[in-house]
């Protein structure tokens, strides 16, 4: 019998083994196993992204004249919008230098602005991360913000030869400090445990007491510019406050953009002198 009821446990003894071997496996080897693993999985992760994307031109291919011809006075609407708004912002970039000459005031951070592709979304209770296709053949760098046309979409926190991991604006993980869209004072935004089917939320800490917010009267929160983000970019509204535990204070949640988890693009800004 004895025999028999270790070959029932041989599974649970082999898995205990590697656990320990893991535990005591020195530091450095575990990071180089890690990111080997990565780079080996990277090539399937790119490829599977390609493999939808032809899925997707292929679908497309069945469409009518009718439904293409709408699309492309859409998008020729669009792009009109776009060139609008570009010559607008080098007018405001003009503008801008000419004011910091005149107040002799420190230039404002320079990016290189590198669109890159979704490849995986990886979406659980205890973080949000999104592996795009672009890394360090694109020169990314660790800590690099990750924005798309509704705001923050996070920030990179790994960097591989040819994929890059972007902890998600919803992931617990993340911290910025923020300011109330109107208001200087500097508060503190977090994401929040967010299911895969929930409406994407965060958390906002160390709110002003002058300050109110609710679901029919949010506020926007928008970067600070303290950190990696340059400032007036939007994470997000503040839909409720209450007071906090210490009276100081007041906390409350953080509604975000429905966009977040289908997002296909996105820009990193990479910076220009990074030293600065």
């Amino acid at each position: 019998m004895f025999p028999k009821r270790f070959d029932h446990a041989r599974p649970f003894v082999t898995l205990g083994v590697i656990l320990l071997a893991w535990i005591f496996l020195p530091l450095g080897a575990k990071v180089f196993s890690r990111a080997t693993f990565f780079e080996i999985q990277a090539p399937l992760v790119v490829a599977d992204s390609f493999v939808r994307d032809l899925q997707d031109f292929w679908s497309n291919k069945t469409r009518s004249k009718e439904e293409l011809l709408k699309a492309g006075r859409e998008v020729a609407g669009l792009v009109a919008q776009y060139e609008y708004a570009t010559s607008q912002n080098a007018q405001l970039q003009a503008e801008i230098l000419r004011l910091e000459n005149l107040l002799n005031l420190p230039p404002m951070p320079a990016f290189r602005l590198e669109p890159a592709r979704v490849a995986r979304r990886d979406f659980s209770a205890w973080w949000q991360r999104l592996i795009i296709r672009k890394g360090e053949n694109y020169n990314l760098t660790v800590g690099a913000p990750v924005v798309f046309a509704g705001g923050v979409v996070g920030r990179i926190t790994e960097v591989h030869r040819y994929t890059a991991v972007v902890d998600l604006v919803t992931s617990p993980t993340l911290r910025l400090a923020a300011t109330v869209e109107g208001d200087t004072r500097p508060v503190s935004y977090q994401g929040g445990l967010n299911s895969s089917f929930s409406a994407p939320r965060g958390t906002v800490d160390f709110v002003p007491l002058d300050i109110a917010a609710t679901a029919s009267a949010p506020k926007r929160l928008v970067t600070s510019g303290m950190g990696v983000f340059p400032p007036g970019l939007t994470i997000g509204e503040i839909t409720s406050l209450e007071l906090s535990p210490d009276g100081l204070f007041r906390n409350g949640e953080v509604r975000l953009d429905q966009r977040l988890g289908t997002l296909t693009e996105v820009t990193v800004l990479i910076p220009l002198n990074p030293d600065e």
